[in-house]
């Protein structure tokens, strides 16, 4: 695999993984936990499916980065994209957990 292959396999599996981790919480508690639009569980219907497919797409980008050899800067930012992504899944969880208790 070439290095303008491994990079692009980066630019688009950090983004595709790293903007639906974050942005899960927040629309999870504005259409679901506290729903405040009209609708909600509708553009929830849409959105979620829409958000886990590409946080699949965007993972497996990122592990075929991770997995390139030789070991070189975009193997090593790709293993720091998904650390990344595992700090995000802990505090969504952590949050996720606290709602639940609260409620």
């Amino acid at each position: 695999m070439s290095w303008r292959e491994r990079e692009r396999l980066f630019y688009w599996g950090s983004a595709l993984a790293i903007v639906p981790a974050l942005a899960f919480l927040p629309a999870f508690v504005a259409l679901v936990f506290h729903p405040a639009i009209p609708h909600a569980t509708v553009y929830a219907a849409f959105l979620f499916p829409i958000l886990a497919i590409a946080e699949f797409f965007g993972v497996f980008k990122l592990v075929r980065g991770c997995v390139a050899r030789p070991f070189d800067l975009l193997t090593f930012l790709s293993f720091g994209a998904l650390f990344v992504l595992l700090v995000i899944a802990t505090y969504t969880g952590v949050f996720l957990a606290a709602l639940a208790q609260r409620m």
